[in-house]
Order: C-alpha cells, then structure tokens, then sequence
C-alpha cells in the first residue's frame, strides 16, 4: 500500500532551526544559581520539549526556585528574548531547507518555545512569510511527546495529521510526532541527540539539514 501524498510540513524549531537549547539551558541555570540552589544531574534532558507551563512548573517544583512558574517562565524568556537580540542564532542550513520545502508545500511550526518566543523568530526573520502557522506547546494541553503541538499544527494548516510530514530533532519531538500519526524525519540533535529508541520511531533520520529535499519528505 502506498503512503499518503503530503500535503503540509511541520517544523521544530529549538534544536532544529535554532541553535536554541544552549540559550534556555543557560537562562534556566542562571536562575536557579541566583537562588543558591545545585543544578542537578538530567535536568537539561528531563525538560527537553516541555511546554512553558511543564518546564516552569519543575524549576519549581523539583528544582527548588522559590518563585511561582509564571514568574519563572518570564525571567527565563527576558534571558532567551536578549540573547536572540544579540543574534539570532540559525543552524546550518536551516534557512536554505526551510526555503526548499516551502517551495513545494504550506508549512506549520510546532515548538516547545513560548508563543513571544516564537513571534520574535518569526519578526526577526523572514520566516514570518514563509510559515503558514506555528504554535507553541504552550497553547495545547500537553508539551510533547505528547502529540498535541504537532495536532494542532496540523489542524490550523487544515490537513489530516496523516497527510502531514513532521522535522524533528529530539527524543520527545520525534515520539510526539509519531503519535500525531505525521511521517516523522529526524535530523538528530549533536548537543543532546534521541535515544536509539526514539530513533527507530523515525520514517527516515538524516546527518544534517542539508539532507532534506522534498523528496525525503514525500517518501
């Protein structure tokens, strides 16, 4: 039986598009460290594709911060927000393969990032034109790997998640795709790749973006 022709792609975009992860990680050390507290062993990794609400709720909670999440959240944002000031920090080839894929087919984005977060990547470059729509982890019910991003990614695109094709780079993504029933293709993250796991959950894993072409994407 053949596969589904696609009809939309949906993009991560922290790890992915974005050298990202380095500035959230520092944002959220950075607070706990003003409160005195240890960073403790697979922190970095437990929060890997939280939503806002999830991530900020276990510096809370399990870190220890003695702030409430909301408050959380902001600080660290205002410390991710300024370094994207700084430089918006582009993977390579992100740009040339988003350019690729756009040629052919509508584009939604499905990040763990905070909604101001992303409208600020999309305002400070051209991917504002280019992305049908995006939503952050933060406007669904669940953060990944729960599928609900990549649903409603592909609900606001007005295609069967079936019909749609996700590019994902972490072990959450991935296996938050796969549930959504997307065609997943993972481009692994070098700095915190996915377990072997979340790997063999994939329909094709690639080195790099540069890799990706529409053919990869069709199947």
């Amino acid at each position: 039986m053949a596969p589904p022709a696609i009809e939309a792609v949906i993009f991560d975009l922290d790890g992915l598009l974005l050298d990202s992860e380095s500035a959230w990680d520092a944002g959220r050390k950075a607070l706990v460290a003003e409160h005195g507290l240890e960073w403790p062993p697979g922190a970095t990794e437990a929060m890997l594709g939280m939503s806002s609400p999830e991530w900020s709720r276990y510096v809370h909670e399990t870190l220890g911060v003695p702030l409430e999440p909301p408050a959380i959240s902001d600080r660290v944002v205002a410390h991710v927000l300024e370094t994207y000031d700084e430089r918006l920090p582009l993977l390579p080839g992100a740009e040339a393969a988003v350019e690729r894929i756009a040629r052919r087919w509508p584009l939604g984005l499905a990040s763990s990032s905070n909604r101001e977060v992303i409208e600020h990547v999309m305002k400070s470059s051209r991917w504002g034109e280019v992305f049908e729509t995006w939503v952050s982890s933060e406007e669904v019910p669940r953060g990944k790997p729960a599928p609900d991003v990549f649903l409603e990614a592909a609900r606001r695109l007005g295609v069967d998640p079936a019909d749609a094709a996700g590019v994902e780079d972490s072990h959450n993504g991935i296996l938050a795709a796969r549930a959504a029933g997307l065609r997943v293709v993972a481009v692994p993250n070098r700095e915190f790749p996915p377990a072997p796991d979340a790997l063999a959950e994939a329909d094709v894993v690639l080195d790099s973006l540069d890799e990706l072409s529409p053919a990869v994407i069709a199947g």
